[in-house]
Formats: structure tokens, sequence, C-alpha cells
């Protein structure tokens, strides 16, 4: 919950917070317009708007690098468009947009420059990182990554007793995890069948012990994604699966660097575990977990669908990186979608956003984007370090159309909170039995719905019974986007994230906030390692935490036997 202006706290400033000339965000004249201009049309139906303006659905558009973004279903008129677009100015967005793409080190509180820009860009290009072009080194990165898929893909590359590896598994998680597994499962139509590709991220022994279960140890290739190869819940598995191998191979610990490779930065913790740092593939401090799918983070996704359908995806993202980067705030996608979230969260109360992809391989794409959107703008002070006082990031959820409709489409049809959805649809299937039309009318039907609902009059028409026509109404004026692309090819995933990723980036620069940093997670694992000795202890540990704390390790250690 935001705090009030009056008891808003100010911490030390960071030694490199920046120093600009913008405003604190309620001290913005637009800020302050866009306050009375909600109380003008905070009543106003969807209804209303669509029949004093009948080319609306034609007008609030906009198409560019492929991908077609309808809102004009959102409760906004011509006047809320300026007034956000006039806080985007008075925020600084421009100058925050070319502060990213020269490399200025605006992720303040780790003082690193966010450079996931730099992963796509062309061969030739030139991106500067501390006065250093960091373009070749990316495509040397990339190179390395395609020389080895390939050799993955044609068997070239073979285990210890010499066989063909058909399984690949990837051990990481967050960033090393959420992105390649959503990739895989979008881009799954793209890939090599004769493969098993799974993915191992939870601490938990049951999700290692269910993705090895079936697999056979001289066939399969462990890609471990740690930057620093200090990760608990990544290293705490690689070991389980180094075990795991060994066992098969009675201990030869040359088979490691077969069935291992690993992208990391970390060299010497690399080699210490048995990887031959040859096959180490590195990136960078200036891309963040979140964002780094499109770096060797993404071997496992290669490996899945080939060098040149990875470089197509790298040429999606690019193709939206340079829209949000040139184009009028008025015509730009993320911009757009970022503002209007914007208004939504801080006017409307909107705590949650659904994100409905009418598209199956797009199953993970709703988690992947809890991670892109919440760890990187929920965030409580400003980059001066200030307590905000209005709402920040809300919480992005979702699942694939139509099963939604099914389960939850209840709550944000009929239900009491405002939930913003954004639908996504493709125009060609990947799969043509017949079903993509009446899938895409659920889409139409759906957004429809949801702004016009069905009034009493309408109800009661249908010769409904007096007593049912409350439960069967629909207030309507429930806002939404539909994100329309031509098929769901890599090189339209990579617009798609990558016009997620800046739209987070907008809401950001709004907010003042730091959208790449992520100290919040960092508290709990810190516990986490005081509390795991505390368990394993041989003999009673003298536990210094709060009661409850005390109380569930005592019940844990009971419980499991110890003494």
């Amino acid at each position: 919950m935001a705090v009030a202006s009056s008891q808003r706290k100010r911490t030390a400033p960071l030694a490199n917070a920046p120093t600009t000339n913008v405003p604190p965000l309620r001290q913005r004249r637009a800020w302050a317009l866009l306050e009375k201009h909600y109380q003008k049309l905070k009543g106003v139906h969807l209804r209303q708007l669509f029949s004093e303006d009948p080319e609306r659905g034609e007008r609030l558009t906009v198409e560019a690098v492929g991908l077609y973004l309808d809102y004009s279903k959102n409760r906004i008129t011509d006047e809320t468009l300026q007034l956000l677009l006039q806080l985007a100015e008075e925020s600084g967005l421009r100058d925050r947009i070319d502060a990213m793409f020269r490399g200025d080190k605006i992720n303040v509180s780790e003082n690193r420059s966010v450079l996931h820009v730099a992963l796509r860009a062309p061969r030739g290009a030139v991106i500067l990182h501390d006065g250093r072009n960091v373009v070749p080194d990316v495509h040397a990165v990339l190179d390395r990554m395609a020389d080895f898929s390939n050799r993955v893909r044609t068997g070239d590359w073979k285990g210890q007793t010499g066989k063909r590896i058909r399984n690949v598994i990837n051990i990481g998680i967050g960033g090393s995890d959420l992105g390649p597994v959503m990739a895989y499962e979008a881009l799954k139509h793209y890939s090599d069948r004769a493969v098993t590709f799974r993915f191992v991220s939870n601490v938990d022994g049951t999700d290692f012990a269910e993705a090895v279960r079936d697999l056979d140890p001289a066939e399969t290739l462990f890609i471990v994604s740690s930057k620093t190869f200090t990760t608990l819940e990544t290293m705490t598995n690689a070991r389980t699966a180094r075990e795991w191998l060994l066992g098969a191979m009675k201990g030869e610990h040359g088979a490691i660097a077969r069935h291992f490779v690993a992208v990391s930065t970390n060299a010497t913790e690399v080699a210490k575990f048995g990887i031959d740092t040859a096959n180490m593939f590195g990136f960078w401090d200036w891309v963040g977990g979140r964002y780094s799918m499109d770096s060797a983070i993404g071997l496992s996704t290669m490996i899945a669908i080939g060098p040149d359908n990875f470089r197509a995806m790298l040429g999606g993202f690019h193709e939206m990186d340079e829209h949000f980067r040139t184009a009028p705030f008025d015509r730009n996608l993320p911009v757009l979608m970022g503002l209007i979230g914007v208004w939504y969260n801080d006017w409307f109360g909107a705590q949650t956003v659904a994100v409905l992809p009418y598209e199956q391989y797009l199953k993970r794409f709703p988690a992947y984007l809890q991670q892109l959107t919440m760890e990187s703008n929920g965030k409580h002070v400003t980059l001066e370090g200030a307590q905000v006082d209005y709402d920040t990031g809300p919480i992005y959820w979702g699942e694939p159309g139509t099963n939604g409709q099914h389960s939850f489409y209840q709550l944000i049809h009929q239900g009491t909170r405002l939930i913003p959805c954004d639908f996504i649809a493709f125009a060609k299937p990947l799969n043509p039995l017949g079903h993509h039309d009446t899938l895409i009318a659920n889409v139409f039907a759906q957004t429809e719905a949801l702004a016009f609902g069905k009034t009493a009059e309408q109800v009661e028409a249908e010769g409904t019974p007096d007593w049912l026509v409350p439960h069967r109404l629909f207030e309507g004026n429930r806002p939404s986007n539909t994100i329309m692309l031509d098929a769901l090819t890599p090189a339209a995933l990579g617009k798609l994230v990558a016009l997620y990723e800046h739209s987070v980036f907008t809401q950001g620069t709004i907010w003042q906030i730091d959208s790449f940093d992520q100290w919040g997670v960092e508290l709990g694992k810190a516990l986490a390692q005081r509390i795991i000795p505390e368990l394993e202890s041989a003999t009673e540990p003298k536990l210094e935490h709060d009661s409850s704390t005390n109380t569930l390790i005592r019940r844990y250690r009971k419980l499991k036997g110890a003494v």
C-alpha cells in the first residue's frame, strides 16, 4: 500500500544517484491535471465513449514492426492520452531512453549500465559500455553458442560413452530458468523433436528427480546457468546432477566435461566443478537476469530451435528496440501500453493485470512476465531513495485462452475488482486443424463483452425473470488491450518480449524507481543460509530467531527425527 505523502520518509541519497531536473511525481503538472481529469472520467462508460466516437475502434490503434495494438477499449479519451504523454515528457522519458541505449549507469543502486538491447544489436552496431563497444563481444559469444549448438544438434558432440546427446536439461532459477522455459514452450513448433528438453529450477528435490527419471545419463547434457556459479538452488541441483551422472559412469570424473557446460562468468568455480572452461559461455554485469533470455542464458533455446531461428528471435527484439527508441510517444507501442498501465494503477487503483495469450505455445508467457514486471517495478523507494507516496508495480498473472474463460474470467467480468487485460492473438495458426476461427472469435467476443457488458434492459428483453436479472447483468466498462500479430514466429516472440520490457521501463521512469535492481529477493536468501545449518545440525542448535521461527525449526527437526 502506498504511503501517504505526510508520512513520506527519505533515506540517505545514493552516492551515484542521478542528478535530474525531474520533480517528484506528485509535483509534476501533468499529475495534477490527471487527478482532475480522472474525477471527470471515472464514471464514464465505454459504451458512451464508443457511441460519441463511431471511429474510435479504428482511431485508437497503432501498428508497427508487425504488431497491431488496439487500445480503444480502455477508459481513456484523447485528453487522457495527451495528459499521459505530457506526464511522460515531464518525467524525462526521452532522456531516460537515450541514457539506457547510450550505456549510462541507470541502475543506480548497483552502479550498472542496462544494456540488454546490446544482446540483440546487429553486427556492426556500436553500443558503448565504459567507452568500449560491446557488440563485437556479444556476437563472439553468439558465434560460440551457434557452433556448440550445431555440434549437439548434428550429433558431433557426444557423451562420455560415445552416445549422441538426446536430452538437454537446463539448470537455473529466476531469469536463468523462466526465460529459457518460456522460450522453449513458445517456440516448440520450431524445435528439434529428436532431443528432449527439460528445466530444473526448484531446490525441491522432486523437480530434479522427475526431470531425469526416464533419461539415460549417457545421452544427457546439463547446462548449468549461474552468473556467479554460487546460486544456492542452481548449484544444489547441479551437484545432484553431477552425482547422478557419476553414479552411472562409475565415478569417472572425466565424464563431467562431456555432459556439463556452464553459462557463467566465474571460471574458477566452473573449473572447480569439473566443467571445461572452454565450454563456458559468458555474459556481462549489464545484463539483468530477467532480461537475459537472449544472452548465453538462451543456450538451451538455441540448441532447441537452431542458431538461425535464435537469430531471427534476436532480430524481432531489435526491431522493437528501435521502434521504442525512435518512434514518437503517441505512436510508440511500449510507451502507450506503459502509460495506460500507469493510468489504471495510480488512478483507478487496479492492483493486477491479466495477460491472456490465445496461443497454447505461450502458456508460460504470463509466468515469465511475472518476474519481468514485478521484480522490475515492485519497488518502494525512488531513484534518490525517497519513500514513494503512490502505487508502483501491479501484480501480473494469466493463462492461455480459452482455458481461463472457464476459470477466472468470471471474476474479471462480474467481480468487484477492476482488472485491465492484455489479449494476445495471432492471425495464422501453427497447427491448422480448423480450430483457429473459433479461438479468435473468443478473443474478440471477450473484449467486446468486457467493454460493453449487458444492460438490465437487454437481459429483461430475453425474457429473464426479474429475480434472475441481477445475476445475468454484465456492467461492462472493463478495459482491455488487444495485441495481434501474423503468427508466432521466433521474431514475433522477440517483439512481444521487448514490448513488455520497454513498457516496464516506461512505467519505472514515470514512477522514478530503479527497474533494474532486485534487492527484495536478498533478505530471505540470506536468512535461509543461516537456517540451513540449524536444520542439519547433529545436536540441538542454539536458536536466536523470533519465537515463531524458533518453534518451526524445532518442530521440523523433531518430525524428521533429529536429536
